[in-house]
């Protein structure tokens, strides 16, 4: 049974992944190949927990949890899921992906997703911690994770994978204390 549920789910993927290549985007093309390239490294994800941390109280607690639950996606996804998994990346020269989408090609396994795991860490803990910030910060994690797919270097499966895996890593580091929720 397992076996033709992979097969189904792979085809769906990739069909995906065409669709989003075959679709004409000129205007958004720019904005997310340049989306993608300030995620690279938890650059994008990493200022803004840095940013919470120079704040008092519950905003820098926000940020330290947010910056914690950055590494801990970040570990999880690129030394443990891309090893474990070794998916390779997609063909985006033969999916025919806008040459002007393209970000460098990396050079690990495509499965998860670490930049989406790290956006979606940070979207987590800090929007968990501090409401207000929930619907910003997880919308910047969805555009960072379709900014994978549109740029061709990753199946969106990949990224489903890499949200599941840093909505964990968030709410793995948030459970680990209660002084990230302490009042003050």
């Amino acid at each position: 049974m397992t076996g033709p549920v992979v097969r189904d789910l792979a085809a769906l993927d990739g069909a995906v992944y065409a669709a989003v290549a075959a679709t004409d985007t000129p205007t958004l093309d720019a904005g997310l190949r340049a989306l993608s390239r300030a995620a690279d490294h938890s650059k994008i994800n990493l200022s803004i927990a840095a940013a919470l941390a120079l704040a008092p109280g519950r905003w820098r607690r926000a940020g330290l949890a947010g910056a914690a639950s950055v590494a801990a996606a970040s570990f999880t996804a690129n030394l443990l899921g891309k090893h474990l998994v070794r998916r390779p990346r997609p063909d985006r020269e033969a999916a025919r992906v806008v040459v002007n989408r393209h970000v460098p090609m990396p050079t690990s396994a495509s499965f998860p997703s670490g930049h989406t795991a790290s956006a979606f860490a940070l979207a987590t803990a800090v929007g968990t911690l501090l409401p207000v910030t929930a619907t910003p910060l997880t919308l910047l994690a969805c555009a960072v994770g379709y900014s994978r797919v549109h740029t061709g270097v990753h199946y969106p499966g990949d990224v489903l994978a890499g949200a599941l895996l840093g909505t964990t890593c968030a709410g793995a580091v948030l459970a680990t204390g209660r002084r990230w929720a302490a009042p003050g």
